[in-house]
């Protein structure tokens, strides 16, 4: 795993690039945001490739636990991937409901993840 800092609108971003699983579990995203608070941020763009698969099925609770860390730690974190191959009603109200709310962001691309990021 390598982390590419990023100055994006006076905020400095955090871009993971890997190719292997980052987030696993809960504990893996706490050591994350640790890792980048240590860098000088809590702003984090992650390809959706490199989260566990089960975190998009919400039986899981690995999406619920993964974003109350980062809730509760003031990270601010943008997924970039292609969603629209799910087909859960509450896989697409849960991605809605993030973006809404502004700490966690499913985005299609690094630079509307930039942006996303910049905003707060």
């Amino acid at each position: 795993m390598r982390i590419e800092l990023i100055k994006s609108d006076h905020t400095v971003i955090a871009e993971i690039i890997s190719d292997q699983k980052v987030i696993n579990s809960y504990q893996d995203a706490l050591d994350l945001m640790a890792n980048c608070q240590y860098q000088g941020t809590s702003k984090i763009i992650l390809d959706k490739k490199n989260i566990v698969d089960e975190f998009f099925d919400l039986k899981t609770g690995i999406a619920g636990e993964v974003l109350q860390k980062f809730s509760n730690y003031k990270c601010q974190l943008a997924i970039v991937g292609d969603f629209s191959k799910y087909q859960s009603k509450s896989l697409k109200d849960f991605i809605y409901e993030s973006n809404k709310m502004g700490r966690i962001f499913f985005v299609s691309s690094i630079e509307e993840a930039k942006k996303c990021l910049s905003r707060k």
